[in-house]
């Protein structure tokens, strides 16, 4: 049996804006929650010569931005958005001399970490790599000892447009097809203010995604006897959740995720497919019970009137069915993409606890296309007669897979 382990907080308001928990109660916290989770036994905020350094692990990466502001000298981390449940500032402080650490939710949609200064401090260095494996992030920030007119003068928040206006960015609403026609939602991955890895050339993940995934629907389309949408069809930030959600409201019959990331060190080249893992299932289904609407969970069940428990179990049997539905997608892609481009990873089919994933009864994949990090994927990715290959490729897995499953249906009914 699958059991929600759901322990309410005392919530109260710092001076900083978050509303959070205390560190004494987030320690007795075990979270399923959804949203990308600190590792707090995996981070440290350590001392260098005088100044911090933090090595923060998160189980997903996602937009943030770092600064400091004064009286009292303080280093913050926006993120959109992170759960800190579970984690214990004194552990995450005990190879440093702390003068205080907070953390929580600041608003709907945004976490906030507070690191107190004992003497000014400058942002020397931030970057934030995501482990293309595991799908699991790392951020990490050095700071730099300064004078008290150079912390003065580089301190404050920072004015962007682009995050002022994440509450506003929704995309439009998705209308689900009546007239019978297999569903195909595509999901490039990042957008706006959230570009994913880069390459040489300042070329984004984001901006490859969404030329990769609107080929795909194009060729889909072309094709016949499809309704295709996307999560988005513009540089835009879409949050994780949101993605599912227009999935949802679109009637899905398949979701297909879109990436290519980079790695900060080794090699790695060609195209692997993820499913979500074993491990991350339960919690998944934990964590969308306490989250979602009731409508929005599974498709022609009516989960108003149950509790978490119960609805997590109703998801628990769903996704079972669901998982091997997910695992042939997966197969049939790769094969596409084996027969067009000749090529995949060395480990071609993967499993994985990204959030797209997580639908319970849609059969949902993440492709990770090639990596911006190797030059060789690079120029093909950006090269339309291979990328041409590709989009063949994986539009013949997809379309394999619809009438390798539309057989099993019968079996499945029976």
């Amino acid at each position: 049996m699958i059991r929600a382990v759901l322990l309410s907080l005392a919530l109260t308001l710092g001076a900083d804006g978050i509303l959070g928990a205390s560190g004494a109660a987030q320690a007795q916290t075990q979270s399923f929650s959804a949203l990308a989770r600190l590792d707090g036994d995996a981070s440290r905020i350590t001392t260098k010569g005088g100044a911090y350094q933090l090595d923060l692990v998160l189980t997903q990466g996602v937009p943030y931005r770092v600064y400091t502001l004064s009286d009292p000298a303080r280093l913050v981390l926006d993120f959109r958005e992170v759960d800190f449940a579970g984690t214990d500032p004194k552990r995450l402080m005990r190879l440093a001399n702390a003068k205080g650490l907070r953390f929580g939710a600041v608003r709907p949609g945004w976490s906030r970490l507070v690191l107190d200064l004992p003497s000014p401090q400058v942002v020397d260095f931030a970057a934030l790599s995501v482990d293309a494996s595991a799908g699991r992030a790392r951020l990490s920030v050095s700071l730099l000892p300064a004078s008290a007119s150079e912390f003065a003068a580089r301190s404050g928040a920072p004015r962007d447009a682009d995050w002022a206006r994440l509450d506003a960015v929704q995309s439009p609403p998705v209308t689900k097809s009546n007239d019978g026609q297999i569903v195909v939602v595509l999901d490039p991955g990042h957008g706006g203010i959230d570009p994913g890895a880069s390459g040489a050339g300042g070329i984004t993940e984001a901006e490859l995604m969404l030329v990769l995934a609107q080929e795909v629907r194009d060729a889909l389309l072309r094709s016949g006897d499809l309704d295709v949408v996307l999560t988005r069809d513009g540089d835009i930030f879409v949050s994780l959740e949101r993605r599912v959600q227009i999935a949802r409201e679109a009637g899905a019959d398949l979701f297909v995720s879109f990436h290519a990331d980079a790695l900060a060190s080794g090699k790695a080249n060609g195209a692997a497919v993820y499913t979500l893992s074993e491990d991350a299932s339960d919690a998944a289904s934990a964590a969308l019970a306490e989250r979602h609407n009731r409508t929005d969970l599974l498709a022609g069940v009516d989960l108003s009137g149950q509790d978490d428990e119960i609805a997590s179990i109703l998801m628990e049997l769903a996704r079972l069915e669901n998982k091997p539905r997910s695992e042939a997608l997966a197969r049939g892609i790769i094969l596409g993409i084996n027969t067009e481009v000749g090529h995949t990873y060395k480990r071609p089919i993967q499993s994985a606890g990204f959030s797209v994933l997580k639908a319970a009864d849609i059969p949902s994949v993440l492709i990770e296309v090639g990596f911006l990090s190797s030059k060789d994927d690079l120029s093909k990715l950006t090269d339309p007669d291979w990328r041409g290959k590709m989009v063949t490729g994986i539009h013949n897995g997809i379309h394999a897979w619809l009438m390798s499953d539309a057989a099993d249906a019968q079996l499945r009914r029976k």
